[in-house]
């Protein structure tokens, strides 16, 4: 595996996006955090402890890649949050956007239930993958079409333990 970002780069930009997302709210009003699992959920980790806002914290398990290195394009939820969204500035945090296919599925989803604001902080984003155009506020880092692991991403449920962002090769 080529190690793509260091925990110290990842660090360094969780930091800074904490304070944009911390600038884009009164700071008397709290944020629900709703992490994508399993892949977000280190991201949501440190970016929970480098926020200086009030947050609440809720989770939602999507499925669009199997087994796979690649997307199906069919998306499943297999867990929905735990409290309601109306009324509430809510963040979705999510580890990757590729196709873009399951991020405007859930995107839809939250939106109906009529949040305050809704608004989606990604670490990794590869827009060249794009097959739907999303909006996200908060990117951490814009990368190439690679198959990445580490830090809670996965492959066939491997690697989420590496403290770095890594390409997957084929055969590794």
């Amino acid at each position: 595996m080529q190690v793509l970002l260091t925990q110290e780069q990842i660090r360094d930009r969780i930091s800074a996006m904490a304070g944009e997302i911390a600038r884009d709210y009164p700071p008397d009003e709290q944020i629900h955090l709703v992490c994508v699992l399993k892949g977000g959920f280190m991201f949501l980790s440190d970016l929970v402890r480098a926020l200086p806002t009030r947050v609440t914290l809720d989770f939602i398990a999507l499925s669009s890649y199997g087994k796979g290195t690649k997307s199906s394009g069919e998306v499943r939820m297999i867990k929905d949050v735990d409290h309601a969204l109306e009324g509430r500035h809510v963040v979705i945090v999510e580890d990757i956007v590729d196709t873009g296919l399951t991020l405007h599925y859930l995107q839809d989803i939250l939106r109906a239930r009529s949040p305050k604001t809704l608004r989606t902080a990604c670490l990794l984003s590869k827009p060249s993958r794009r097959q739907v155009d999303v909006p996200v506020e908060y990117v951490g880092f814009t990368i190439e079409d690679h198959f990445i692991v580490g830090y809670g991403l996965d492959y066939d449920e491997r690697y989420r333990e590496l403290p770095y962002l890594a390409i997957l090769r084929d055969g590794e």
